[in-house]
């Protein structure tokens, strides 16, 4: 941590679970990485089972670190964390397995003084050197039924049709976007006390969509910065089964906020129906994703490791 003595201040944010193997790389790439800015580091852990709370205290003693107690989520850790930072001008967001390339952080934060930007983001890129696909557009029926006719990649090249930003040149220049990966994430401290806190209700998945959406809809630009650089190393999302039918259901319950009850059903429709094929086709762990799609109960019940478990049984 540095004291910059007048230095634009960051609170660094972190949410853990499990997450001990990960701390030592991300703490080492943090001086680097806020080079020339004030910051320190919070963490918010949500009840890891390992020593995930001692290797934050061994690594960096002067760290905040927040022990929610519980597996309340991502949104609900993000929240936890700045509300026990110190005052801050911007919050940093990462994921554990993030790790910052030098001045990646003042470079976002330059970001920042452009008029209405309240969010700036990285190029990303994996473990390999690879580029990350973070940009993203919002979920819309058009969309979905673009990834579904021709696959994410191809539809992707096409705004209208695809959610995910997958044209390669798209990444080479500043850009504003619908929203993007919530892995890194510069949010300016004017932006987070109009639009307020991340919302917990979503547990996992869908929080920095309903996120990004709503910065935008309140007149704040969520700006891509690719001078700015990090790793990402990307473990596995939404593989296992009731992880998957979390990442479907919370798919749908977006669209339905932010498009309206039509649009939520046609798009609830839609994925059924690809989860339906899918099952057909025998493809592994989508009858708990199709049967959580289906069941009313599981559709309306709140989100978190119950919730998960639930979905499991049923399927």
């Amino acid at each position: 941590m540095v004291d910059g003595g007048g230095a634009r201040r960051v609170a660094v944010v972190v949410v853990t679970y499990d997450s001990a193997p990960l701390l030592p790389a991300l703490v080492a790439s943090l001086d680097a990485g806020l080079a020339g800015l004030d910051w320190e580091l919070v963490v918010a852990d949500n009840a890891s089972s390992d020593d995930t709370v001692a290797r934050v205290r061994e690594l960096l003693p002067g760290a905040t670190v927040v022990e929610t107690g519980g597996n309340l989520g991502y949104s609900a850790g993000i929240n936890a964390g700045v509300a026990a930072a110190a005052p801050h001008d911007a919050v940093l967001v990462l994921n554990p397995d993030v790790r910052l390339e030098p001045g990646c952080a003042a470079t976002l934060m330059d970001a920042l003084d452009e008029p209405r930007v309240g969010v700036a983001v990285p190029r990303l890129a994996d473990a390999g050197g690879r580029l990350i696909w973070s940009l993203r557009r919002e979920p819309t029926l058009t969309r979905a039924m673009g990834e579904a006719f021709l696959g994410a990649t191809r539809a992707g090249r096409v705004p209208a049709l695809g959610e995910v930003v997958t044209d390669p040149a798209s990444y080479d220049a500043a850009v504003d976007t619908d929203w993007a990966e919530g892995s890194t994430q510069l949010i300016s401290a004017r932006c987070w006390a109009e639009v307020g806190p991340w919302d917990p209700s979503w547990f996992l998945y869908s929080e920095e969509t309903d996120y990004g959406l709503r910065v935008r809809d309140a007149g704040w630009r969520t700006r891509y910065v690719p001078e700015a650089r990090a790793v990402h190393l990307e473990g596995p999302s939404g593989t296992a089964p009731g992880l998957r039918a979390l990442l479907l259901t919370n798919r749908v319950r977006l669209v339905s906020r932010h498009r309206g009850r039509v649009v939520g059903s046609a798009f609830w429709a839609l994925t059924v129906a690809r989860e339906g094929i899918r099952v057909a086709l025998g493809k592994a762990g989508t009858t708990v994703a199709l049967k959580a799609l289906l069941s009313p109960r599981l559709m309306r019940a709140e989100r978190g490791p119950a919730w998960v478990a639930a979905a499991v049984d049923a399927g």
